[in-house]
């Protein structure tokens, strides 16, 4: 069941977080111009981007933002300090003594906050920090997939790389021993000069494997914010699935799980809560916008000298609503709710499709990884041998010799591409319920 895959899913390896350590410790010069380490597996390459990725630090450093918004919103208003000075009469040759002669106010005034809007300007800064640090966690789950994603397709070009170099060593050595058969006589030069010309096709398979590497390569040293992007880094993961792999309990995933895949998706997905804390907090500014109708009061006191006689003051502002009632305030927020109530909605949609998507992805890349192992891998291979074997007594054409090994080439890229959709499809699995540190 679901459940017990779910308990099996376990978090990046110690071999990660050291990595990580080793990366951004010590005195580096400036963020992400530290290296990359030359070997990496993948738990170790998902941990460096989460530690490293610039979106990723632009999201923390939102949700910093967020906590300040929220200092800010628990604060009072400040007193004010008033002095006055009315009545001196300055301009008259025989002035009275300063102190006596003028009417001198010292006053303080505090405004005070009415119908909770101190209360409900921080909830809606308590939310809106709450969804900056699940924006944060959504992207950090979608940049986990993507280097997924990245390494993989490294791995991919290299096992291109390697089919396309192994049939190019196979005709060279089939070149070899057609001219040491021309040199005897036993063929016409016609048909070396054909295979020589075949070979260029084989030739050029190798560079566009060798460009392939090369660029995604670059890809994922882009993910990972690497100081150079055509540093050569060897990848210790390979396309298939290991037996000890937390993505080998994920394949048993299938129909009859999917509700309970759904049910962990919609209570775990960051992007769903976050939604959830968006749409709250739109329902509580539309409280706020509410409650700024009611005008604020402001008191104040203090101490008069009136022309010597001594007082206090005292007093009450009250503004007057008569013109203003924030109707367009309380307009917008209403808006605004009804946009992350849709907003809402549309992330729980796409949940579920993310979802399903991914179901059927796994069931028809199990099947298909299957089926070419079982029907085609071994077959190709085989027939390429026995052609190989037979061209090489003279039994088979040329042009069968290289049928055969372009179709066992073939076979053996759709091989690799059928694993890497396989792999891929559970990383999509894990990242759509929301459990993107699955990691081999």
């Amino acid at each position: 069941m679901w459940r017990d895959l779910h308990v099996s899913i376990r978090p990046p390896c110690l071999a990660a977080i050291c990595v990580v350590a080793w990366s951004v410790a010590g005195p580096a010069p400036a963020f992400g111009q530290t290296s990359i380490p030359p070997r990496l597996s993948l738990a170790e390459a998902v941990a460096l981007a989460q530690a490293r990725n610039p979106h990723i630090v632009a999201a923390r450093a939102g949700i910093d933002a967020a906590e300040a918004d929220g200092v800010a919103a628990s604060r009072r208003p400040n007193p004010a300090l008033s002095i006055d000075s009315a009545g001196y009469p300055a301009f008259e040759s025989a002035k009275p003594g300063y102190w006596g002669g003028q009417e001198f106010t010292v006053r303080i005034d505090q405004e005070l906050e009415l119908a909770g809007r101190r209360r409900l300007r921080t909830a809606v800064a308590d939310a809106a920090r709450q969804a900056a640090v699940l924006t944060a966690d959504d992207q950090a789950r979608q940049l986990a997939l993507d280097v997924k994603r990245a390494y993989l397709a490294v791995v991919l070009a290299q096992a291109d790389r390697t089919v396309a170099q192994a049939s190019l060593d196979e005709i060279d050595r089939v070149i070899g021993l057609n001219q040491a058969r021309f040199a005897q006589g036993e063929i016409s030069g016609a048909e070396v000069r054909r295979l020589q010309v075949e070979r260029l096709r084989f030739v050029e398979d190798v560079f566009a494997a060798d460009l392939a590497v090369r660029n995604t390569r670059s890809a994922l040293l882009a993910l990972l914010n690497a100081p150079q992007l055509d540093q050569p880094v060897e990848l210790t993961d390979g396309l298939k699935l290991s037996a000890t792999s937390a993505e080998v309990a994920l394949q048993a995933a299938g129909p009859a799980q999917a509700p309970d895949i759904l049910t962990q998706a919609m209570a775990q997905r960051p992007d769903l809560e976050g939604a959830r804390a968006t749409q709250s907090q739109a329902e509580t500014m539309t409280r706020l916008q509410r409650a700024l109708r009611t005008p604020n009061l402001t008191i104040g006191g203090g101490y008069q000298n009136n022309f010597g006689s001594d007082g206090v003051v005292v007093g009450l502002t009250v503004p007057l609503p008569f013109f203003n009632r924030n109707e367009g305030g309380i307009a917008r927020a209403d808006a605004e709710r009804r946009a992350a109530d849709a907003r809402l909605t549309a992330t729980s949609l796409a949940i579920r499709l993310d979802v399903q998507r991914a179901l059927n992805a796994v069931e028809t890349n199990r099947a298909r990884v299957d089926y070419i192992e079982r029907e085609y891998l071994s077959n190709a291979q085989e027939s390429r041998d026995i052609v190989l074997a037979s061209y090489r007594l003279g039994v088979a054409n040329l042009i069968d010799f290289l049928d055969a090994q372009r179709a066992f080439r073939d076979t053996q890229r759709i091989y690799n591409r059928a694993l890497f959709d396989q792999r891929v499809s559970l990383f999509e699995l894990a990242a759509a319920v929301g459990r993107p540190e699955a990691q081999p």
